[in-house]
């Protein structure tokens, strides 16, 4: 086990979610101000989201070449240009350049989600769940720091709001820089070097369980998605609520993102990664019975902590069940198709908010999460006893036995 790894990819965590919070945050706030149709406020998460979707598999070809290490280094460096050109969009009061800043930043966070890849990777088979869990508590720090630099931030540059912001930001990818030139190399990177492996990629995706794995993946990041996107529209746009308040609920459900983190690891081990996602997805389902009840503030904060329980279970145990799917030689295969399908859909749900929040309104988003859901409980009944789940159970996966 490579603890320096873990340690790094930790305070690495705090940092992208830092980040990511704020634009996210900022984004459909900052859009509304300087578009022209509400519309169109969201387009700034979407094309984020976009750009997380294209750079996957190029982040992934690129880490196989270079190693985890430089690529996320490379990684820093984008989100510090990112994060200037958005202060520049916001001095010239130009949406058109905050978009292209939100497409920039995209690219660092196509690497941070392979942040938990390299944690499985610096550990033995049998922690593997733990490593995943415990590298996304980082995001913990990172729910505490990112709402309290959209809070002050706007007050640190008076000529122009949320400069100071960025440039907090900014700082935080500067130190995150330096500390992935310590991120060690894996056992996995040093062992011999495999180029060529015995399945295609069309084999590794007919697998029902990496199907599945997928499946959660997906759904779980997507209505994740859809659902905060639209949030401060509903909030501050639309219901008026102060930033503040809005800010206090993205947290509360960053927070419910990323606490489970501290057990959902053992839980995993204990009761199985199928139980887990199946928790997942009726969490994500009380997200919107609550949000269907009204739009007072509790509404708000209760529906996004559920959405972030789930989300948590369903990323974290998807992500563990992937990597019963593939060997060492096809990994970044692999991880490249599962983060492009994930990060596709999700792209699409950040720019369905924006529209479904401006034709249809709150409690019309709040059904859509219900029939896909659905759909993933029964694909989960329909896997359970597949032979590779099996094997899981046994802490041996497939990277081991291939």
């Amino acid at each position: 086990m490579q603890k320096r790894n873990l340690i790094i990819l930790v305070f690495c965590q705090l940092i992208s979610a830092t980040g990511s919070i704020v634009f996210v945050t900022l984004g459909p706030i900052i859009g509304a101000k300087l578009s022209t149709n509400l519309a169109w406020s969201t387009l700034p998460v979407s094309l984020m989201v976009v750009s997380v979707a294209a750079t996957t598999v190029p982040a992934t070809m690129l880490m196989r070449r270079i190693g985890r290490s430089h690529g996320f280094a490379a990684a820093s460096i984008s989100a510090i240009v990112a994060v200037a050109a958005a202060i520049w969009a916001l001095q010239l009061s130009s949406f058109a350049v905050f978009l292209i800043a939100t497409l920039l930043f995209g690219i660092n966070m196509a690497f941070t989600q392979q942040y938990r890849y390299a944690a499985a990777e610096s550990v033995a088979a049998r922690f593997v769940p733990r490593a995943i869990s415990f590298v996304l508590i980082g995001s913990i720090g990172g729910a505490l720091v990112g709402p309290e630099l959209v809070k002050r931030g706007q007050l640190w540059a008076t000529d122009f709001p949320f400069v100071g912001t960025m440039i907090a930001v900014a700082c935080l990818y500067a130190v995150q820089f330096a500390l992935f030139l310590f991120l060690q190399r894996t056992q996995i990177d040093d062992g011999p070097h495999v180029d060529a492996s015995s399945r295609s990629s069309l084999d590794i995706v007919k697998q029902p369980v990496f199907l599945i794995a997928v499946l959660g993946g997906t759904a779980g990041y997507g209505l994740m998605t859809l659902v905060m996107t639209a949030t401060p529209l509903s909030m501050n746009i639309n219901d008026g609520y102060s930033l503040e308040q809005t800010s206090n609920v993205i947290r509360a459900h960053v927070l419910g993102m990323y606490l489970p983190s501290l057990v959902s690891g053992f839980l995993i081990e204990k009761l199985g990664v199928i139980r887990m996602m199946f928790v997942g997805a009726l969490a994500l389902a009380a997200t919107s019975i609550v949000g269907l009840q009204g739009h007072a503030f509790l509404h708000y904060w209760w529906a996004l902590v559920m959405l972030g329980i789930g989300w948590n279970f369903l990323f974290v145990g998807g992500t563990t069940m992937l990597t019963y799917t593939y060997s060492i030689a096809e990994r970044f295969r692999a991880q490249g198709i599962s983060e492009f399908l994930v990060f596709g859909t999700s792209a699409t749900a950040s720019l369905l908010a924006g529209i479904v929040m401006s034709y249809f309104g709150w409690d019309r988003l709040m059904l859509i999460p219900l029939p896909i859901l659905a759909i993933v409980c029964a694909a989960l009944i329909w896997v359970r006893k597949d032979r590779l789940l099996n094997r899981s159970a046994a802490a041996v996966p497939a990277q081991e036995n291939a």
